[in-house]
């Protein structure tokens, strides 16, 4: 075949720039390194030391609109509707009770004279629980954290994220990372399979002491847990110990909550000498067991 010198091709694409490639199956990993590196830097870039992490169901709403659903579902013939309703009227408290705890922290949190931010209340990013953390945390002024995760059925943010701190993730193991790397505490309210899921595998880490921090885990609503779960089954079945009972604290109030938070992220995140003898110094993002 006789090539005429003249004739021209087009630029190949640079290979970061390929959207095919970096779309493909053979792109993954640098996929999932970019879900490792570019809220690493926004991180860095905001000044964020450690996070303190709400979960709950993205299911639970606010009063005004529980009620809303309520007086819309009083006028349909379906009994199921009006039952579902009743049990958003009940649960809405959490929704407040969560919006009420984050406040406390974050202006609590706010009054730490350090260079960077501590504490700073982070969730799933979507509505319910979610919603009213980061609501609490924006009322008192704070940053706060939304690390969202791309389903087939949309998840969008709430409006109380910080926009500069507003995160989307496709995988989920690297979402889950985010969750539990600058993580000092984990706040758990009631919720379905995905609260579950984080709260039993921070509680993982931490019996099996793979983190090189206290993780301080509060459980909130004994009325909801100990209707769901019988942790003293476990100890009686030998399953776990009764040592491992003391890795989380049940309260029934978010001033209570508040202060099992602010005294435990006090005596092992803030006491110097105790921070020093850790190795927890100033860490610029957190520190893990290798």
């Amino acid at each position: 075949m006789t090539i005429d010198k003249d004739d021209t091709i087009a630029i190949a694409p640079l290979a970061y720039e390929n959207p095919d490639f970096l779309n493909s199956p053979d792109g993954r990993v640098l996929r999932i390194l970019s879900e490792y590196m570019e809220p690493l830097a926004r991180f860095r870039r905001e000044q964020i030391q450690d996070t303190v992490v709400f979960f709950g169901s993205a299911r639970i709403h606010s009063r005004e609109e529980a009620q809303s659903a309520l007086d819309g579902a009083r006028s349909s013939p379906e009994d199921g509707a009006r039952k579902l309703a009743e049990a958003g009227i009940n649960m809405a408290r959490y929704y407040e009770d969560a919006r009420r705890m984050a406040f406390l922290l974050s202006q609590w949190a706010s009054e730490i004279p350090a260079r960077r931010h501590r504490f700073v209340v982070t969730t799933g990013g979507g509505p319910g629980i979610m919603e009213a953390a980061n609501r609490g945390a924006r009322e008192a002024g704070t940053k706060t954290i939304g690390l969202n995760i791309r389903l087939p059925f949309e998840q969008y943010p709430n409006p109380y994220i910080t926009p500069s701190l507003n995160f989307e993730f496709h995988y989920f193991f690297m979402r889950k990372f985010w969750f539990a790397y600058p993580a000092k505490a984990l706040v758990i309210f009631p919720g379905g399979f995905g609260t579950l899921d984080e709260l039993f595998e921070i509680l993982t880490l931490a019996q099996t002491q793979k983190l090189a921090k206290k993780i301080l885990v509060v459980i909130y609503g004994r009325e909801y847990w100990d209707r769901l779960i019988n942790f003293q089954t476990m100890v009686d079945a030998a399953a776990i110990s009764a040592k491992d009972l003391e890795l989380f604290k049940m309260v029934d109030s978010p001033e209570e909550g508040f202060e099992c938070l602010r005294d435990g992220l006090t005596k092992y995140h803030l006491d110097p000498e105790r921070a020093k003898r850790a190795g927890e110094v100033a860490p610029e993002i957190a520190k893990t067991n290798r």
